[in-house]
């Protein structure tokens, strides 16, 4: 199986472009531009509050050192950039915040370059996209033992990954799943009536050889009359497909599992209880180098990774993108209710 190893949008139907587009050469151009300035890149999205030390403490010894922080520019990125630069700053760093780069490559280049030194990423989009690997592993703890070997010869290494897997997934209203004998999983699709076999899918999945129709093979469904009719199958544009299920149009939708729109409309994730999707768990990423000399940098994210959790982004992704709150206010205000961080003096 290759799910989404070519074209297929994972980083969020929002604003994301095509996750495999190749983009060595803008990226280059871009970590030149940030050498060239001394990284003095100020994106809009720079303002981080003032933070107080919680269960993260400053590192003694540390003095004035400094880090570098990268993300890319999707709400869940911006978060999570706003996270590690709240924590290194808890923990005594003079934090550059460099989020909100725009796409993947730019940002893995400035952390592979050693002009960043950490960002969260997703171990399926390192594995599928910059290791040019041809098949996504959907066991979690393989994905992310393979690319974390795979990356320390590239001067990258990978922390312990977070519980939250940012794949694809199939949502139900949840008083839909209710109606349904209170189905929870996959596999329980294939023993309901043909009539109740719909679905909301956008188009590149439906046609793609590794997309919907593998899909319905491993859980023991046939596209056809017997299994899945084509009248069953709703086609739409990207984030069409979450209102869709939520009007009805169909009794299961193509999603993203840590979508904040999950949660905003009442939709329940079914367990991929047959493991066809790929894992995309996030997890710190260090440029090696500095990790070597501030190993206590470890100490500080492994606080916070064990945290995230799909309920958790979902949650915080929908307070930015339907409550329109600030990502960096989101941040905060998550770190200090889990005590990782407190108001300053």
């Amino acid at each position: 199986m290759t799910l989404r190893s070519t074209t297929l949008i994972h980083e969020k139907g929002r604003t994301m472009t095509n996750r495999r587009r190749r983009l060595v050469a803008p990226a280059t151009l871009l970590v030149a531009g940030l050498a060239l300035t001394g990284c003095g890149l100020s994106p809009a999205t720079s303002y981080v509050p003032a933070v107080g030390p919680g269960t993260i403490r400053p590192i003694p010894g540390l003095g004035n050192a400094s880090l570098t922080v990268t993300s890319k520019n999707f709400t869940e990125q911006l978060i999570l950039g706003k996270i590690a630069v709240l924590a290194a700053q808890a923990a005594g760093f003079e934090v550059t915040d460099l989020s909100n780069l725009p796409g993947s490559q730019p940002a893995r280049e400035l952390l592979a370059l050693g002009q960043a030194d950490f960002m969260w990423e997703y171990t399926g989009t390192a594995w599928l996209t910059y290791l040019a690997r041809s098949e996504g592993i959907p066991d979690q703890a393989a994905q992310w033992k393979a690319v974390h070997d795979a990356d320390l010869a590239n001067g990258l290494t990978w922390g312990s990954p977070a519980p939250m897997n940012n794949t694809y997934g199939l949502a139900i209203r949840s008083e839909a799943a209710a109606a349904l004998g209170g189905i929870s999983t996959m596999s329980q699709i294939a023993a309901l009536p043909v009539a109740e076999r719909t679905f909301c899918v956008e188009a590149e999945f439906n046609s793609r050889s590794d997309g919907f129709n593998p899909m319905l093979e491993t859980y023991g469904l046939e596209r056809g009359a017997a299994g899945v009719p084509d009248a069953n199958v709703g086609i739409y544009d990207g984030g069409a497909v979450y209102s869709a299920t939520d009007k009805g149009d169909c009794n299961f939708g193509e999603v993203f599992t840590t979508d904040g729109r999950i949660d905003s409309l009442g939709l329940t994730v079914l367990t991929d209880d047959r493991a066809f999707f790929p894992a995309y768990n996030v997890a710190p990423v260090y440029f090696t180098d500095t990790l070597t000399k501030h190993p206590e940098l470890a100490d500080v994210f492994d606080q916070i990774t064990p945290a995230l959790t799909d309920k958790v982004l979902r949650s915080l992704n929908r307070k930015v993108d339907v409550d329109g709150e600030e990502p960096a206010d989101v941040a905060f205000a998550w770190m200090k209710a889990r005590g990782f961080i407190t108001d300053p003096d």
